[in-house]
């Protein structure tokens, strides 16, 4: 049997906790050492992910053509902002009560607190996050306007040689950091506060995504004159199907399938269903801007509107470049949160362990979401056809 990302998560948090919990201090910094190699090679592998799969993302996007294809996007655009929106208004509101019995003492220096590695290899990125980003977009859209085939193969290849690094080496290895980076605060006292934000930030998540998911499907309900709790039902299959799979493509021929029970026109579920499942991550939003602000709570941070508006505007665009792979979202949004939210490796790490804990409902989010944009667009591309009969 297959033992997926999530069990290995798991499983390397408690044994870190156990781990930390008996180890003298030399055999953690053995863990420390390893952290801080995979962690400086993170930044490393970073700038080039990001341009990796934002490049071909958006070249791919606009090579397609007709009014169908901007709708969609621009729709599945504002969806995941309406989500990290929804995120961020919920954890500040919330956060506070919530979390109110932990110490923010105890995690306002992490990296004083936790054991140092024996040695450090500098692996100095390419470039800046900030100029990945720019120059992914510069290519990515240049790309799309003369329409070159050539760059965008090569760009399609760039990717597929960073997707085999993040799912053979970084994947993999991520339980061995998280194990490392568990038992170095088991070790310092500071994992107890820790699981408690665990499953208290996982509890919101959930309910937070469950009520996106009626704010999406009531509209689309309004749209199509149907019942909103019957479409709910009818996209249900693909919601488990993502459970299992935590993987948005991995689950396109369930979600195609039931996508064109509830839409008039198959076609435009075709059409939408396969974008969608690329460019509309609303659940894996919810969870980033949660997780963050919690992480950002734990280390004594402000997470103010005017900083966490330009992040949530453009994780959006960002989340197109998330790789097919569990936890790839968290993986491409990494660069945001060290660049725009300051966070350092401690909080990174922690950021990766509250994510993919919880990656398989944000996932099945995801694709449940990708029904009720599709019905949106099948009422628009409807309207369309009855104006051009008329004219």
């Amino acid at each position: 049997m297959k033992f997926g990302l999530l069990p290995r998560i798991i499983l390397a948090i408690v044994l870190g906790i156990l781990i930390g919990l008996v180890s003298p201090n030399p055999l953690i910094r053995v863990f420390a050492t390893f952290n801080s190699l995979f962690g400086n090679f993170l930044g490393f592998i970073i700038p080039l992910l990001i341009i990796g799969f934002i490049v071909p993302g958006i070249g791919a996007i606009g090579k397609g053509a007709g009014k169908l294809l901007g709708w969609t996007a621009a729709i599945a655009y504002l969806s995941t902002i309406g989500a990290g929106l929804l995120a961020f208004f919920a954890a500040k509101s919330l956060f506070p009560s919530m979390l109110a019995n932990l110490s923010l003492q105890e995690f306002a220096n992490p990296e004083e607190a936790l054991l140092k590695p024996y040695f450090e290899i500098e692996m100095a990125p390419l470039m800046g996050i900030m100029t990945a980003l720019l120059l992914s977009f510069v290519i990515g859209i240049g790309i799309a306007a003369v329409k070159s085939d050539v760059l965008l193969n090569l760009s399609n290849d760039f990717r597929d040689i960073i997707h085999l690094v993040i799912e053979k080496v970084i994947i993999p290895l991520l339980p061995v950091h998280i194990f490392g980076i568990f038992a170095n605060m088991t070790n310092a006292g500071q994992v107890g506060s820790i699981l408690s934000i665990f499953i208290k930030v996982f509890a919101m998540i959930i309910v937070l995504h469950i009520a996106y998911l009626f704010i999406q499907y009531t509209i689309a309900g309004s749209l199509q004159k149907r019942n909103p709790l019957s479409m709910l039902k009818t996209m249900s299959p693909a919601y488990f199907t993502a459970l299992g799979t935590q993987s948005s493509a991995a689950t396109i021929p369930v979600t195609l399938r039931q996508g064109k029970k509830i839409v008039k026109q198959e076609r435009v579920a075709d059409f939408t269903i396969p974008l969608l499942a690329t460019i509309h991550l609303s659940g894996s939003t919810i969870t980033l801007v949660s997780c963050s602000m919690a992480v950002m709570f734990m280390q004594g941070h402000s997470y103010s509107f005017t900083i966490m508006l330009p992040f949530i505007l453009m994780l959006g665009i960002t989340m197109v470049a998330a790789p097919g792979v569990p936890g790839g979202a968290v993986m491409a949004a990494i660069g945001l949160l060290e660049s725009m939210l300051g966070f350092g490796p401690a909080m990174t790490a922690l950021m990766i362990a509250l994510y993919i804990t919880q990656d398989s409902f944000g996932t099945a989010c995801n694709v449940t979401g990708d029904g009720a944009i599709t019905a949106v667009m099948d009422k628009i591309s409807r309207e369309d056809v009855e104006k051009e009969a008329t004219v």
